[in-house]
């Protein structure tokens, strides 16, 4: 759940793609960037595999992601307990449907990508805010950047991007804490600027639940 406090098939006009050839970790930086940068909005589903070394086996869910820039999100799970984490611009609810509570946080301020998935809803900058690099054994048809932030973050160590080689779009994300634990997202049907509005991102506390 904590993970849920970091997508994207349609392609819009930007830098011309990437030759077969590796680039360095900073040009392609640079090129994430800027076609991130022209991002407004994106749908899509997602399974997510979380690994830890408490836990026996990987656990799998799924379900379905809108973003919004700047600062709205939207993960609903479809599967498992069925939590649901929303962010309205102004404030984060973590919805722990099974355990009947919302947790409600401050957005952070709009530079401070403290939280990875806020990353894919505008918090943060690729160039400016990571220590970026290529790790070994790069598929066929990705790009994998790993991110290591300059200012250390509270609930991950490290985010790994992936990008499709001719395009640039988001494939999926990896989140890895300080624990060695990760939080693996693949994304399919994605949609971009699809014309989101803010009220797909409010939320209303439902009645009878713990607020904390």
């Amino acid at each position: 759940m904590a993970l849920a406090l970091a997508i994207l098939s349609l392609v819009l006009p930007g830098p011309a793609p990437l030759s077969a050839q590796s680039p360095s970790a900073a040009e392609l930086a640079e090129r994430i960037q800027a076609r991130y940068s022209q991002i407004r909005d994106f749908t899509a589903e997602f399974v997510q595999t979380q690994t830890n070394p408490l836990l026996p086996r990987p656990v799998v869910e799924r379900g379905t992601v809108k973003v919004k820039k700047p600062g709205r999100m939207r993960w609903t799970y479809t599967t498992g307990d069925r939590n649901e984490t929303v962010s309205d611009g102004t404030r984060i609810y973590n919805y722990a449907r099974a355990d009947r509570y919302v947790a409600v946080a401050d957005m952070p301020d709009e530079d401070d990508a403290s939280t990875a998935l806020l990353f894919l809803a505008g918090h943060g900058n690729l160039t400016r805010d990571f220590t970026v690099r290529l790790p070994d054994g790069q598929p066929e048809d990705e790009w994998h950047l790993e991110l290591t932030p300059k200012t250390p973050q509270a609930d991950f160590a490290t985010l790994t991007l992936q990008v499709a080689r001719n395009t640039l779009a988001f494939r999926g994300l990896v989140i890895v804490d300080e624990q060695g634990g990760t939080s693996a997202f693949r994304f399919s049907n994605l949609r971009e600027n699809v014309g989101l509005t803010d009220r797909e991102f409010e939320f209303t506390i439902p009645r009878g639940v713990e607020v904390r």
